[in-house]
This record gives structure tokens, C-alpha cells and sequence, in this order.
């Protein structure tokens, strides 16, 4: 059974820094590629980073230059740094690992950047 768990969410202020961090169990990180995506109130859920098996990253211009995926292939864990939080990154974030067919999700933890 495959599970993706996120934790590292909350409240910060504008400005401020969280990391996320998603365990996965039931598939290997590794050879997966591995990404982040979030969901605003009202809004569709939308990509925020990528990381491929072999380790290359990318995001969309919104969170370029504060956010950064990373993973530890020996942990099983994905990461997802924030720096430069603003009001409009509020969302549930959510994991995600693509191979092939397989798509999995977790069940998203709760950003709020307010002040």
C-alpha cells in the first residue's frame, strides 16, 4: 500500500520560512518523480515544484527563486523549502509521485502565511 504523508505545515507570517516534508512508504522515492502541488480555497489545484528521479527540479515562476524541492533518497522523504512566504501561498499543499501509470497523493497539510 502506498502512502504519502505530509507534515511541516502552518501559520507563518509574511515573510517567513516552512519546510514541508512528505514520507512516503510503498514505493521508493528514488525512481519516482516526486512533486509538490497546492490548492487554494476556490481555486484549482496547482503545480508548485518538481523533482525527477534523477534528481533535476523545476517550478512555475510563481514560487521560483523561494521555494526548493529536495529529497533524501535513504529517508524515503521528499522536502519542500519556502522562504519569502507570502498571503497568496496560503493553501493546502499536497504530494505527489508520478512513474509511469501510477499516480499517488497524500492528504495535504495546511499553509497559512498571514500576519
Amino acid at each position: 500500500q502506498v502512502q504519502l504523508v505530509e507534515s511541516g505545515g502552518g501559520l507563518v507570517r509574511p515573510g517567513g520560512s516552512l519546510k514541508l516534508s512528505c514520507a512516503a512508504s510503498g514505493i521508493r522515492v528514488s525512481i519516482y518523480a516526486m512533486g509538490w502541488y497546492r490548492q487554494a480555497p476556490g481555486k484549482q489545484r496547482e503545480w508548485v515544484a518538481t523533482i525527477t528521479s534523477s534528481g533535476n527540479t523545476n517550478y512555475p515562476e510563481s514560487v521560483k527563486g523561494r521555494f526548493t524541492i529536495s529529497k533524501d533518497n535513504a529517508e524515503n522523504t521528499v522536502y519542500l523549502q519556502m522562504n519569502g512566504l507570502k498571503p497568496e501561498d496560503t493553501a493546502v499543499y499536497y504530494c505527489n509521485a508520478q512513474k509511469l501509470t501510477n499516480n499517488f497523493w497524500g492528504q495535504g497539510t495546511q499553509v497559512t502565511v498571514s500576519s
